[in-house]
């Protein structure tokens, strides 16, 4: 189960990694609370962090839960954004 929760934090940070290069190359959040949170927030890079640091403690609560079947469903889905985010990061300059 530790791995799960250690698999969830680390999508979590390339999701981060790879939104932030999004952002720096001007690509708007596609996220609708994640925008809502950039701009509640005095810069993108808090509220971005914020949204993090919000599903980094719900990701505890899970683990802390035992809820590894919900946190391996999130592990897919996230791994998916992360591979839609380097996929568009790509093919952006060839467009």
């Amino acid at each position: 189960m530790n791995y799960l929760f250690l698999q969830y934090s680390y999508l979590q940070m390339l999701d981060f990694l790879t939104t932030l290069a999004f952002m720096l190359n001007g690509v708007e959040e596609g996220n609708p609370v994640v925008r809502w949170a950039i701009g509640l927030s005095s810069s993108p890079l808090s509220g971005l962090l914020l949204v993090k640091f919000v599903a980094i403690a719900l990701g505890i609560v899970c683990w802390r839960l035992g809820r590894g079947k919900l946190l391996f469903r999130m592990n897919l889905l996230f791994a998916l954004v992360v591979t839609w985010n380097v996929v568009a990061i790509i093919v952006r300059p060839m467009v």
